[in-house]
Protein backbone atom coordinates (compact mmCIF):
# COMPACT_ATOMS: atom_id res chain seq x y z
CA UNK A 1 0.00 0.00 0.00
CA UNK A 2 1.55 3.44 -0.31
CA UNK A 3 2.12 5.65 2.01
CA UNK A 4 0.75 8.75 1.73
CA UNK A 5 1.36 10.84 5.11
CA UNK A 6 4.37 10.60 6.86
CA UNK A 7 5.78 9.57 10.22
CA UNK A 8 5.99 12.98 11.93
CA UNK A 9 2.21 13.74 10.63
CA UNK A 10 0.75 10.20 11.26
CA UNK A 11 1.95 10.96 15.18
CA UNK A 12 0.36 14.09 15.40
CA UNK A 13 -2.75 11.87 14.97
CA UNK A 14 -2.58 8.20 15.56
CA UNK A 15 -5.16 6.46 17.97
CA UNK A 16 -8.07 4.56 17.70
CA UNK A 17 -11.20 4.92 18.86
CA UNK A 18 -14.60 3.40 20.14
CA UNK A 19 -17.56 5.58 19.77
CA UNK A 20 -20.15 4.86 22.21
CA UNK A 21 -23.56 3.98 21.53
CA UNK A 22 -25.57 7.34 22.72
CA UNK A 23 -29.10 7.58 22.82
CA UNK A 24 -30.30 10.64 20.74
CA UNK A 25 -32.01 11.97 23.29
CA UNK A 26 -29.16 12.57 24.81
CA UNK A 27 -27.20 14.48 22.71
CA UNK A 28 -26.78 18.00 23.78
CA UNK A 29 -27.43 20.81 20.96
CA UNK A 30 -23.96 22.43 21.11
CA UNK A 31 -22.61 18.92 19.65
CA UNK A 32 -21.22 19.56 16.59
CA UNK A 33 -19.87 17.40 13.34
CA UNK A 34 -17.87 19.27 10.93
CA UNK A 35 -17.81 17.04 7.82
CA UNK A 36 -15.56 17.39 4.86
CA UNK A 37 -17.08 16.61 1.19
CA UNK A 38 -17.08 17.79 -2.44
CA UNK A 39 -20.81 18.00 -2.83
CA UNK A 40 -21.39 20.82 -4.36
CA UNK A 41 -23.24 20.43 -7.54
CA UNK A 42 -27.01 21.57 -7.25
CA UNK A 43 -28.69 18.29 -6.63
CA UNK A 44 -25.50 16.90 -4.64
CA UNK A 45 -25.86 20.06 -2.16
CA UNK A 46 -29.39 19.25 -1.72
CA UNK A 47 -28.74 15.86 -0.52
CA UNK A 48 -26.23 17.43 1.69
CA UNK A 49 -29.06 19.13 3.48
CA UNK A 50 -31.01 16.15 3.88
CA UNK A 51 -28.24 14.64 6.32
CA UNK A 52 -28.26 18.61 7.70
CA UNK A 53 -31.50 18.25 8.77
CA UNK A 54 -31.69 14.69 9.94
CA UNK A 55 -28.82 15.27 12.37
CA UNK A 56 -30.23 18.75 13.73
CA UNK A 57 -33.11 16.31 14.58
CA UNK A 58 -31.20 14.59 16.70
CA UNK A 59 -29.76 17.36 18.47
CA UNK A 60 -26.77 17.95 16.59
CA UNK A 61 -25.32 21.02 14.12
CA UNK A 62 -23.27 20.82 11.00
CA UNK A 63 -20.40 22.48 10.19
CA UNK A 64 -20.07 22.22 6.46
CA UNK A 65 -16.52 22.13 4.68
CA UNK A 66 -17.15 21.74 0.88
CA UNK A 67 -14.25 21.81 -1.16
CA UNK A 68 -15.42 21.66 -5.08
CA UNK A 69 -14.15 19.45 -7.38
CA UNK A 70 -15.62 15.92 -8.86
CA UNK A 71 -14.29 12.72 -7.98
CA UNK A 72 -12.97 14.11 -4.63
CA UNK A 73 -9.40 14.48 -5.49
CA UNK A 74 -8.85 17.89 -4.62
CA UNK A 75 -10.86 17.05 -1.17
CA UNK A 76 -8.78 14.20 -0.38
CA UNK A 77 -5.86 16.61 -0.66
CA UNK A 78 -7.35 18.92 1.49
CA UNK A 79 -8.00 15.90 4.10
CA UNK A 80 -4.14 15.34 4.00
CA UNK A 81 -3.41 18.46 5.01
CA UNK A 82 -5.12 18.70 7.83
CA UNK A 83 -4.84 15.27 9.24
CA UNK A 84 -1.35 16.14 8.60
CA UNK A 85 -1.59 19.22 10.67
CA UNK A 86 -2.97 17.42 13.65
CA UNK A 87 -6.68 18.87 12.95
CA UNK A 88 -8.61 16.36 10.92
CA UNK A 89 -12.62 17.13 10.23
CA UNK A 90 -15.03 14.84 12.48
CA UNK A 91 -16.17 12.93 9.19
CA UNK A 92 -15.20 12.81 5.63
CA UNK A 93 -16.54 11.41 2.74
CA UNK A 94 -14.36 9.01 1.01
CA UNK A 95 -14.55 6.34 -1.69
CA UNK A 96 -13.73 2.58 -1.54
CA UNK A 97 -10.13 2.48 -1.72
CA UNK A 98 -9.58 5.35 0.09
CA UNK A 99 -11.47 4.03 3.16
CA UNK A 100 -8.86 1.44 2.58
CA UNK A 101 -5.62 3.35 2.62
CA UNK A 102 -6.75 5.83 5.74
CA UNK A 103 -7.74 2.70 7.85
CA UNK A 104 -4.38 1.11 6.75
CA UNK A 105 -2.82 4.35 8.19
CA UNK A 106 -4.80 3.20 11.64
CA UNK A 107 -6.48 6.82 11.40
CA UNK A 108 -9.56 5.88 11.26
CA UNK A 109 -12.55 5.39 14.58
CA UNK A 110 -14.06 1.82 15.30
CA UNK A 111 -17.39 1.99 14.32
CA UNK A 112 -17.84 -1.78 15.52
CA UNK A 113 -20.17 -1.12 17.98
CA UNK A 114 -22.61 1.00 16.25
CA UNK A 115 -22.46 -1.64 13.63
CA UNK A 116 -23.64 -4.72 15.86
CA UNK A 117 -26.01 -3.03 17.83
CA UNK A 118 -27.89 -2.05 14.57
CA UNK A 119 -27.46 -4.98 12.11
CA UNK A 120 -25.13 -3.05 9.30
CA UNK A 121 -23.40 -6.43 8.04
CA UNK A 122 -27.30 -7.91 7.57
CA UNK A 123 -28.14 -5.28 5.18
CA UNK A 124 -24.68 -4.63 3.08
CA UNK A 125 -24.05 -6.03 -0.33
CA UNK A 126 -20.94 -7.99 0.63
CA UNK A 127 -18.60 -5.97 -2.12
CA UNK A 128 -19.88 -3.07 -0.21
CA UNK A 129 -19.30 -4.34 3.46
CA UNK A 130 -15.64 -5.81 1.86
CA UNK A 131 -14.65 -1.77 1.96
CA UNK A 132 -16.46 -0.64 5.34
CA UNK A 133 -14.86 -3.34 7.14
CA UNK A 134 -11.02 -3.20 7.91
CA UNK A 135 -9.27 -6.41 9.71
CA UNK A 136 -12.84 -7.50 11.27
CA UNK A 137 -13.07 -3.77 12.63
CA UNK A 138 -16.11 -1.14 10.81
CA UNK A 139 -14.05 1.68 10.00
CA UNK A 140 -16.74 3.43 7.73
CA UNK A 141 -20.56 3.88 7.01
CA UNK A 142 -21.88 3.81 3.64
CA UNK A 143 -24.60 6.42 2.82
CA UNK A 144 -25.43 5.06 -1.09
CA UNK A 145 -24.76 2.64 -4.47
CA UNK A 146 -24.00 4.81 -7.01
CA UNK A 147 -23.74 2.93 -10.86
CA UNK A 148 -21.57 4.68 -13.51
CA UNK A 149 -22.20 2.67 -16.17
CA UNK A 150 -25.41 4.40 -17.36
CA UNK A 151 -26.15 6.10 -20.96
CA UNK A 152 -28.85 8.73 -20.61
CA UNK A 153 -30.42 9.60 -24.10
CA UNK A 154 -32.76 12.19 -24.69
CA UNK A 155 -36.06 10.96 -26.17
CA UNK A 156 -36.79 14.00 -27.59
CA UNK A 157 -33.82 14.32 -30.03
CA UNK A 158 -33.77 10.26 -30.62
CA UNK A 159 -37.73 10.40 -31.40
CA UNK A 160 -37.35 13.40 -34.22
CA UNK A 161 -34.77 11.58 -35.56
CA UNK A 162 -36.05 8.17 -36.00
CA UNK A 163 -33.41 6.87 -34.05
CA UNK A 164 -33.36 4.18 -31.35
CA UNK A 165 -31.21 3.99 -28.10
CA UNK A 166 -28.28 1.80 -28.82
CA UNK A 167 -27.92 -1.09 -26.67
CA UNK A 168 -23.93 -2.02 -28.38
CA UNK A 169 -20.98 -0.04 -29.14
CA UNK A 170 -21.41 -0.58 -33.25
CA UNK A 171 -25.14 0.51 -32.41
CA UNK A 172 -23.97 3.73 -30.70
CA UNK A 173 -20.92 4.73 -33.76
CA UNK A 174 -24.03 4.08 -35.78
CA UNK A 175 -26.40 6.66 -33.99
CA UNK A 176 -23.60 8.61 -33.31
CA UNK A 177 -22.64 9.30 -36.92
CA UNK A 178 -26.38 9.72 -37.85
CA UNK A 179 -26.74 12.42 -35.21
CA UNK A 180 -23.19 13.84 -35.90
CA UNK A 181 -24.49 14.18 -40.10
CA UNK A 182 -27.70 16.35 -38.83
CA UNK A 183 -25.65 19.03 -36.86
CA UNK A 184 -26.34 17.31 -33.13
CA UNK A 185 -23.64 16.75 -31.34
CA UNK A 186 -23.60 13.28 -30.20
CA UNK A 187 -22.19 13.60 -26.43
CA UNK A 188 -21.88 15.58 -23.48
CA UNK A 189 -19.22 14.99 -22.51
CA UNK A 190 -16.81 17.38 -19.80
CA UNK A 191 -13.16 16.68 -20.49
CA UNK A 192 -11.48 15.86 -16.94
CA UNK A 193 -9.90 12.47 -16.12
CA UNK A 194 -12.33 11.02 -13.76
CA UNK A 195 -15.09 11.55 -16.09
CA UNK A 196 -12.78 10.29 -19.52
CA UNK A 197 -11.81 7.40 -17.14
CA UNK A 198 -15.79 6.86 -16.69
CA UNK A 199 -16.44 6.46 -20.36
CA UNK A 200 -12.99 4.53 -20.24
CA UNK A 201 -14.66 2.17 -17.74
CA UNK A 202 -17.80 2.15 -20.04
CA UNK A 203 -15.72 0.90 -22.86
CA UNK A 204 -13.02 -1.86 -21.42
CA UNK A 205 -16.88 -3.44 -19.53
CA UNK A 206 -18.71 -3.12 -22.66
CA UNK A 207 -15.98 -4.46 -25.78
CA UNK A 208 -14.35 -6.52 -22.95
CA UNK A 209 -17.14 -8.00 -20.66
CA UNK A 210 -17.01 -9.14 -17.00
CA UNK A 211 -14.66 -11.08 -16.58
CA UNK A 212 -12.32 -9.17 -19.18
CA UNK A 213 -12.49 -5.90 -16.51
CA UNK A 214 -11.74 -8.17 -14.11
CA UNK A 215 -8.76 -9.75 -15.36
CA UNK A 216 -7.54 -5.91 -16.68
CA UNK A 217 -8.65 -3.49 -14.04
CA UNK A 218 -8.80 -5.29 -11.15
CA UNK A 219 -6.06 -7.90 -11.07
CA UNK A 220 -4.12 -5.95 -13.77
CA UNK A 221 -3.46 -9.31 -15.63
CA UNK A 222 -0.66 -7.91 -17.69
CA UNK A 223 -1.88 -10.28 -20.85
CA UNK A 224 -5.04 -8.73 -20.27
CA UNK A 225 -3.54 -5.22 -20.27
CA UNK A 226 -1.84 -5.77 -23.51
CA UNK A 227 -4.47 -7.62 -25.34
CA UNK A 228 -6.30 -6.72 -28.95
CA UNK A 229 -9.01 -6.42 -26.83
CA UNK A 230 -7.37 -3.68 -25.03
CA UNK A 231 -6.94 -2.17 -28.23
CA UNK A 232 -10.11 -2.26 -29.67
CA UNK A 233 -11.00 -0.63 -26.08
CA UNK A 234 -8.79 2.33 -27.14
CA UNK A 235 -9.98 2.18 -31.05
CA UNK A 236 -13.57 2.58 -29.42
CA UNK A 237 -12.33 6.03 -27.16
CA UNK A 238 -11.22 6.90 -30.09
CA UNK A 239 -14.49 7.33 -31.96
CA UNK A 240 -16.08 8.58 -28.80
CA UNK A 241 -13.68 11.43 -29.11
CA UNK A 242 -14.82 12.66 -32.41
CA UNK A 243 -18.65 12.51 -30.74
CA UNK A 244 -17.82 15.55 -28.10
CA UNK A 245 -17.95 19.17 -28.97
CA UNK A 246 -15.57 21.40 -29.16
CA UNK A 247 -15.94 23.13 -25.54
CA UNK A 248 -15.85 20.03 -23.97
CA UNK A 249 -12.41 20.35 -22.24
CA UNK A 250 -12.46 21.28 -18.31
CA UNK A 251 -16.30 20.98 -18.21
CA UNK A 252 -17.87 20.19 -15.09
CA UNK A 253 -19.83 17.10 -15.20
CA UNK A 254 -23.38 18.72 -14.38
CA UNK A 255 -22.85 21.00 -17.04
CA UNK A 256 -22.66 18.44 -19.31
CA UNK A 257 -25.57 17.30 -18.11
CA UNK A 258 -27.60 20.56 -18.12
CA UNK A 259 -26.68 20.09 -21.99
CA UNK A 260 -28.65 16.72 -22.41
CA UNK A 261 -31.59 18.45 -20.45
CA UNK A 262 -31.26 21.14 -22.34
CA UNK A 263 -31.03 19.11 -26.09
CA UNK A 264 -27.94 20.46 -26.91
CA UNK A 265 -26.45 17.14 -26.91
CA UNK A 266 -28.09 13.73 -27.59
CA UNK A 267 -26.66 11.26 -24.93
CA UNK A 268 -24.41 10.92 -22.15
CA UNK A 269 -21.87 8.66 -20.29
CA UNK A 270 -22.34 9.12 -17.15
CA UNK A 271 -22.95 7.78 -13.61
CA UNK A 272 -26.41 7.92 -12.17
CA UNK A 273 -25.57 11.54 -9.72
CA UNK A 274 -26.51 12.81 -13.26
CA UNK A 275 -30.01 11.74 -12.33
CA UNK A 276 -30.09 13.93 -9.92
CA UNK A 277 -29.63 16.92 -11.67
CA UNK A 278 -33.02 16.08 -13.88
CA UNK A 279 -34.55 15.68 -11.06
CA UNK A 280 -33.94 19.36 -10.32
CA UNK A 281 -35.03 20.65 -13.62
CA UNK A 282 -38.09 18.51 -12.37
CA UNK A 283 -37.37 15.79 -15.61
CA UNK A 284 -38.70 12.59 -15.05
CA UNK A 285 -35.40 10.01 -15.11
CA UNK A 286 -36.60 7.32 -18.14
CA UNK A 287 -38.80 9.58 -19.37
CA UNK A 288 -37.84 12.71 -21.02
CA UNK A 289 -34.25 11.58 -20.15
CA UNK A 290 -34.29 7.80 -21.01
CA UNK A 291 -31.69 5.63 -18.49
CA UNK A 292 -30.07 2.72 -20.04
CA UNK A 293 -26.90 0.82 -19.26
CA UNK A 294 -23.61 1.56 -21.16
CA UNK A 295 -23.53 -0.09 -24.33
CA UNK A 296 -22.90 -3.76 -24.03
CA UNK A 297 -22.68 -3.60 -20.21
CA UNK A 298 -26.43 -5.11 -19.39
CA UNK A 299 -25.86 -7.58 -16.56
CA UNK A 300 -22.61 -6.24 -15.09
CA UNK A 301 -23.05 -3.63 -12.49
CA UNK A 302 -19.85 -0.98 -11.60
CA UNK A 303 -20.65 0.58 -8.55
CA UNK A 304 -18.94 4.09 -6.65
CA UNK A 305 -20.33 3.81 -2.66
CA UNK A 306 -19.51 7.10 -0.57
CA UNK A 307 -18.51 6.21 2.73
CA UNK A 308 -18.44 8.59 5.77
CA UNK A 309 -15.55 7.72 8.26
CA UNK A 310 -15.07 8.94 11.43
CA UNK A 311 -11.37 10.77 12.59
CA UNK A 312 -10.22 10.85 15.95
CA UNK A 313 -10.97 14.35 17.21
CA UNK A 314 -11.27 13.52 20.74
CA UNK A 315 -13.72 12.46 23.02
CA UNK A 316 -15.96 15.15 23.20
CA UNK A 317 -16.93 14.32 19.79
CA UNK A 318 -17.90 11.19 20.12
CA UNK A 319 -21.38 11.09 20.83
CA UNK A 320 -22.21 13.17 17.66
CA UNK A 321 -19.71 10.91 15.46
CA UNK A 322 -22.15 8.01 16.96
CA UNK A 323 -24.99 9.83 16.14
CA UNK A 324 -23.85 10.51 12.79
CA UNK A 325 -23.27 7.12 11.59
CA UNK A 326 -26.15 6.13 13.21
CA UNK A 327 -28.13 8.71 10.63
CA UNK A 328 -26.56 7.63 7.71
CA UNK A 329 -27.48 4.14 8.21
CA UNK A 330 -30.77 4.61 9.17
CA UNK A 331 -33.50 3.05 7.11
CA UNK A 332 -35.29 6.22 6.60
CA UNK A 333 -32.34 8.16 5.62
CA UNK A 334 -30.99 5.86 3.03
CA UNK A 335 -34.44 6.29 1.06
CA UNK A 336 -35.10 10.03 1.57
CA UNK A 337 -31.08 11.16 0.54
CA UNK A 338 -30.91 8.81 -2.02
CA UNK A 339 -34.35 9.89 -3.64
CA UNK A 340 -32.38 13.15 -4.03
CA UNK A 341 -29.16 12.08 -4.80
CA UNK A 342 -29.86 9.97 -7.77
CA UNK A 343 -28.43 6.75 -6.06
CA UNK A 344 -30.01 3.76 -4.19
CA UNK A 345 -29.65 2.97 -0.81
CA UNK A 346 -26.70 1.07 0.43
CA UNK A 347 -29.26 -1.26 2.57
CA UNK A 348 -30.59 -3.72 0.66
CA UNK A 349 -33.50 -4.12 2.79
CA UNK A 350 -34.96 -0.14 1.67
CA UNK A 351 -37.96 -0.47 -0.46
CA UNK A 352 -37.75 0.64 -3.83
CA UNK A 353 -41.20 1.96 -4.12
CA UNK A 354 -40.58 5.48 -4.18
CA UNK A 355 -37.40 5.69 -6.22
CA UNK A 356 -38.28 6.13 -10.12
CA UNK A 357 -38.01 3.63 -12.91
CA UNK A 358 -33.94 3.85 -12.97
CA UNK A 359 -33.59 3.69 -9.52
CA UNK A 360 -35.55 0.72 -9.63
CA UNK A 361 -33.46 -0.79 -12.66
CA UNK A 362 -30.56 -0.29 -10.75
CA UNK A 363 -31.91 -2.28 -7.44
CA UNK A 364 -33.01 -5.24 -9.31
CA UNK A 365 -29.81 -5.05 -11.25
CA UNK A 366 -27.33 -4.81 -8.60
CA UNK A 367 -29.00 -8.10 -7.04
CA UNK A 368 -28.82 -10.18 -10.07
CA UNK A 369 -24.91 -8.48 -10.60
CA UNK A 370 -24.13 -9.62 -6.83
CA UNK A 371 -25.44 -13.58 -7.69
CA UNK A 372 -24.11 -13.15 -11.29
CA UNK A 373 -20.67 -12.13 -9.25
CA UNK A 374 -20.82 -9.45 -12.03
CA UNK A 375 -20.72 -6.65 -9.21
CA UNK A 376 -17.51 -4.75 -9.44
CA UNK A 377 -15.79 -1.80 -8.24
CA UNK A 378 -15.53 1.44 -11.00
CA UNK A 379 -12.06 2.14 -11.88
CA UNK A 380 -12.46 5.55 -11.99
CA UNK A 381 -14.52 6.45 -9.09
CA UNK A 382 -12.47 4.33 -6.35
CA UNK A 383 -13.19 0.99 -6.14
CA UNK A 384 -11.01 -1.01 -7.98
CA UNK A 385 -7.45 0.33 -7.76
CA UNK A 386 -5.17 2.29 -5.20
CA UNK A 387 -4.77 5.87 -5.90
CA UNK A 388 -1.55 5.92 -6.97
CA UNK A 389 -2.43 3.25 -10.19
CA UNK A 390 -5.87 4.85 -10.66
CA UNK A 391 -4.05 8.11 -11.62
CA UNK A 392 -1.27 6.22 -13.60
CA UNK A 393 -4.47 4.89 -15.82
CA UNK A 394 -6.01 8.51 -15.67
CA UNK A 395 -3.31 9.94 -17.08
CA UNK A 396 -3.09 7.58 -20.45
CA UNK A 397 -6.90 7.25 -20.41
CA UNK A 398 -7.10 11.37 -21.19
CA UNK A 399 -3.67 11.53 -22.71
CA UNK A 400 -4.65 9.14 -25.51
CA UNK A 401 -8.50 11.04 -25.40
CA UNK A 402 -6.57 14.43 -25.74
CA UNK A 403 -3.96 13.54 -28.78
CA UNK A 404 -3.24 11.52 -32.04
CA UNK A 405 -1.59 8.62 -29.81
CA UNK A 406 -2.17 5.43 -31.79
CA UNK A 407 -4.08 2.42 -29.96
CA UNK A 408 -0.88 0.12 -29.90
CA UNK A 409 0.87 3.19 -28.34
CA UNK A 410 -2.03 3.78 -25.92
CA UNK A 411 -1.63 -0.36 -24.66
CA UNK A 412 2.13 -0.05 -24.17
CA UNK A 413 1.85 3.51 -22.01
CA UNK A 414 -1.17 1.76 -20.30
CA UNK A 415 1.07 -1.49 -19.54
CA UNK A 416 4.06 0.79 -18.57
CA UNK A 417 2.71 3.39 -16.37
CA UNK A 418 0.70 0.66 -14.37
CA UNK A 419 4.12 -1.06 -13.71
CA UNK A 420 5.55 2.32 -12.56
CA UNK A 421 2.95 2.64 -10.50
CA UNK A 422 2.89 -0.86 -8.50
Amino acid sequence: MNRFLTASALALTMGAFAPAVVPAAALAQEQTVEVLHWWTAGSEAAAVGVLKDDLAKKGVAWQDMPVAGGGGEAANTALKARVAAGNPPTAAQLLGMTVREWAGEGLLGDLTAEAETQGWGDVLPTAIKDFAVEDGKWVAVPVNIHRPNWLWVNAKIFKDNGLTPPKTWEEFNTVADALKAKGITPLAHGGQPWQDTTVFDDVVLGVGGPDFYRKAIIELDEESLTSDTMVKVFDQMRRIRGYVDPGFSGRDWNLATGMLIRGEAAMQLMGDWAKGELVKANVTPGEEILCLTAPGTEGAFLFNTDFFAMFDVGDAQKAAQASFAESVMAKDFQESFNLVKGSIPARTDVSGDKFDACGKKSMADIKAAEGAKTLMGSLAHGHAQPAAIQRAIFDVVTQHFNSEMSSQDAVKALLASVQAAQ
